[in-house]
C-alpha cells in the first residue's frame, strides 16, 4: 500500500513550526515589557531596610499602640484632600505637624507633595494638582507631642 503525498501535506510541519515561533515571539515581547516597566522594588534600598527589620517592626508596634487614626476624604471637583487625625479616644489632634505625599503605586514618577494646612481642630486640608487620576498611595507622617506616627493609605482619586 502506497501513500500519495500532496503539496498540502508537506506544509503541515511548517505550520507547527510557525505556530510555535509566534507563541515564543509573543512571550518574549511580554517578558521584555514586564521586566522593563516595573523593577518590583518599592523601597529604594531594600537591603538596608532588611538589616533593620526588627527595628521597623518595633516602631510599627509603637505606632499601633498610640491608637491614632486617620480619616481621609477626596473632593474631586475642588481637587481637595482632607485628613482628620484623632487619638485613641476619638479626640482630634490639633496643632500637629503633618507631612504627606501622594505616590503612584504603578508608575516610576516622583511623589506629589501635599502641603496640608490646619482647617480646625484635628482637620487638615490641601489642594492637590494630580498629574493622573486613579490609584494613589497617601503617605502621611504626623509629629505630635514628641511622638511620630506614619501611615500609608491607598486611595482612588478621580
Amino acid at each position: 500500500m502506497t501513500t500519495v503525498s500532496t503539496a498540502r501535506d508537506r506544509h503541515v510541519p511548517w505550520l507547527f513550526v510557525g505556530g510555535f515561533a509566534v507563541v515564543v515571539g509573543v512571550n518574549a515581547i511580554m517578558v521584555w515589557l514586564a521586566i522593563g516597566s516595573f523593577s518590583g522594588l518599592y523601597t529604594p534600598q531594600p537591603r538596608q531596610r532588611s538589616l533593620h527589620y526588627n527595628e521597623i517592626i518595633a516602631r510599627q508596634a509603637d505606632r499601633d499602640a498610640l491608637g491614632w487614626r486617620l480619616e481621609t476624604s477626596w473632593h474631586a471637583p475642588e481637587n481637595r484632600l482632607e485628613i482628620a487625625v484623632v487619638d485613641a479616644r476619638g479626640r482630634p489632634l490639633g496643632n500637629a505637624r503633618l507631612h504627606a505625599e501622594l505616590v503612584r503605586p504603578v508608575e516610576k514618577r516622583a511623589p506629589v507633595a501635599v502641603d496640608l494646612v490646619a482647617v480646625d481642630g484635628g482637620r487638615y486640608a490641601a489642594t492637590v494638582t494630580l498629574p493622573a487620576r486613579g490609584n494613589w498611595d497617601l503617605d502621611v507622617v504626623i509629629d505630635y507631642d514628641g511622638r511620630r506616627f506614619a501611615q500609608t493609605r491607598r486611595m482612588f482619586l478621580e
